[in-house]
């Protein structure tokens, strides 16, 4: 089964074609970028200011809590989380719908994890000098066999927390880090 028979693609905003304009009333958004998705994946909180923002009137993609989305730059996706809700999704990433017949996380570690799943993302690349990949290799994607609903739910959980415990694990390296070199610029 290809990916296409169990989700919905939604392609992002193009930002080229975003009118900005100066109106104070107009609203703003922020845009959904490289860093947003890592840390949603990881489940850690970032800074509430983003790094890209647009005033407009244009009829925009923007993001809710829980959505699915795939970076065409990285090949990774992720949920989006509760800080990242009502970003502005550019061109550079799909928003997955999932069907009821595959569990949103699960999918996530499909397209994330899965060996079969990374070759064929990986020969898509392969002579590009853009290494962008296409709303029409991810749709096209060749699925494994999908273990029954509860199955994926535990994956899917599992993959969620493994990724969050690795985070807090990083955060927890670089801090006794910095004490570590205090310590030593201490004792010069």
């Amino acid at each position: 089964m290809k990916l296409i028979d169990v989700v919905e693609l939604k392609s992002g905003t193009p930002q080229f074609r975003l009118v900005e304009t100066s109106d104070p009333e107009a609203p703003v958004y922020c845009f959904y970028g490289q860093q947003e998705p890592e840390a949603d994946l990881s489940g850690k909180k970032r800074d509430v200011n983003c790094a890209k923002k647009a005033r407009t009137y244009d009829a925009v993609e923007v993001l809710s809590v829980g959505d699915l989305v795939f970076s065409l730059m990285s090949g990774k996706a992720t949920l989006v989380g509760e800080c990242h809700e009502g970003y502005l999704l550019t061109q550079n990433f799909v928003k997955l719908d999932p069907s009821p017949m595959i569990d949103a996380w699960y999918l996530v570690y499909l397209l994330n994890e899965h060996k079969g799943v990374r070759r064929q993302l990986a020969l898509g690349q392969q002579g590009s000098f853009t290494m962008k990949y296409t709303v029409r290799q991810l749709a096209n994607l060749l699925l494994p066999d999908l273990p029954s609903r509860t199955t994926q739910e535990v994956i899917g959980g599992l993959y969620f927390n493994i990724n969050r415990v690795t985070a807090l694990r990083c955060d927890v390296a670089e801090k006794e880090k910095l004490v570590v070199m205090g310590r030593i610029k201490e004792a010069h």
